[in-house]
């Protein structure tokens, strides 16, 4: 539309067809929201989809198998010397899940501010506590086929389906973990190595790498309160 038109109108596009054209000619942005992030989004929603699927699976089998299935307070415990002390190491690779959020956060709020050192350090961090609770739950993974002879296809604890459901289901959160440690790591050194600064000081990919590990974390909120305290 002209410039005359324009002020005749108000500087307010007319409507119809005609406006429906002027807003595609003009190439308007809805929502103005960057496409690393719009895509993002759309990744995690496929993801959630995914593990919604697995957890109503989980439900699914448990509540209609016939055999006993086994109590997680028992699986889990550890004993330091006494008694065995129900979901301790879960308790703990929760904890160090959740204070990974923090650190992410903070790191996203320092790239923001372009602190470069200090976003690195956090992100390193995070990276850190993502490790961590990796190692732990190979550690657990190790605990129950070697110590308890649990397999993807047969438990002598209880139900079958136990084991295929815990393997599954934490299997794939593990690797989600594994993953953002590595993508982590990579964003954090090109933020180290002024990366970022070069292409205009944007610190938007840290905020994306956040969303990625907030819902990471969020997963295993669910996974923890399905599987291991029902």
């Amino acid at each position: 539309m002209s410039e005359a038109a324009m002020t005749n109108t108000g500087g307010v596009l007319p409507g119809g067809l005609g406006g429906v054209t002027s807003d595609f000619s003009a190439d308007k942005q809805s929502f103005h929201v960057p496409w690393g992030k719009a895509m993002m989004w759309i990744f995690l929603l496929s993801d959630t989809f995914i593990f919604s699927c697995f957890l109503i699976s989980y439900m699914t089998v448990r509540m209609s198998t016939a055999d006993p299935w086994p109590l997680p307070s028992e699986v889990f415990a550890l004993s330091f010397g006494g008694d065995p002390i129900p979901l301790i190491l879960i308790a703990i690779m929760t904890f160090v899940l959740i204070t990974s959020s923090g650190t992410m956060a903070l790191a996203v709020n320092m790239g923001y501010r372009k602190d470069r050192n200090k976003t690195f350090w956090l992100m390193v961090a995070t990276a850190a506590l993502g490790a961590t609770f990796v190692g732990m739950q190979a550690f657990e993974w190790t605990k129950l086929i070697v110590d308890e002879g649990v397999r993807p296809w047969g438990n002598p604890m209880g139900a079958a389906q136990f084991g295929s459901s815990f393997f599954m289901i934490t299997g794939f959160h593990g690797m989600h973990v594994s993953a953002g440690v590595i993508y982590l790591l990579w964003v954090a050194f090109r933020v180290k190595n002024g990366f970022y600064e070069k292409r205009g000081g944007n610190y938007e990919i840290v905020e994306i790498a956040g969303l990625y590990w907030h819902f990471v974390d969020l997963v295993w909120v669910f996974i923890f309160a399905f599987f291991y305290l029902w």
